[in-house]
């Protein structure tokens, strides 16, 4: 058998269409998977990118790094509010330590002048009996 451009080949029309069929149904499917594979392949991608966020987002936000909620950006504005309150209160109550020692020592002093005021009633008294 000899085949050249010139060759006739006999074939019913049913079985070409049915190999025109068969290649394009075998065609439809080839794309089909390459664009079902392509769809996969992009849904990897944006899910490992949206992990990494995430693990970056877990590690970083409790360490404040990537700011804070306005919950805790109030909440530090009155911690900030109350230590610089503390303090002043705790300036207040150093100064009325000292006053404390002065007060005592003034009691003692007042004590002291008492019992020479009444010596001196008493030698006074003892003067004009006398």
């Amino acid at each position: 058998m000899k085949v050249s451009d010139n060759t006739s080949i006999a074939m019913p029309v049913r079985n070409l269409l049915s190999i025109v069929a068969a290649v394009a149904v075998g065609v439809w499917a080839y794309f089909g998977v390459i664009a079902r594979v392509t769809t996969i392949e992009t849904s990897l991608v944006l899910a490992e990118k949206d992990l990494e966020k995430n693990t970056e987002f877990r590690i970083k936000w409790p360490r404040g790094e990537m700011g804070t909620l306005p919950a805790d950006s109030e909440q530090y504005m009155l911690i900030e509010f109350m230590a610089e309150q503390l303090e002043s209160m705790q300036t207040e109550m150093e100064s009325m330590m000292s006053n404390t020692v002065n007060i005592n020592f003034l009691k003692d002093q007042v004590s002291k002048l008492q019992k020479d005021v009444e010596q001196l009633k008493d030698k006074v008294r003892n003067n004009g009996t006398h």
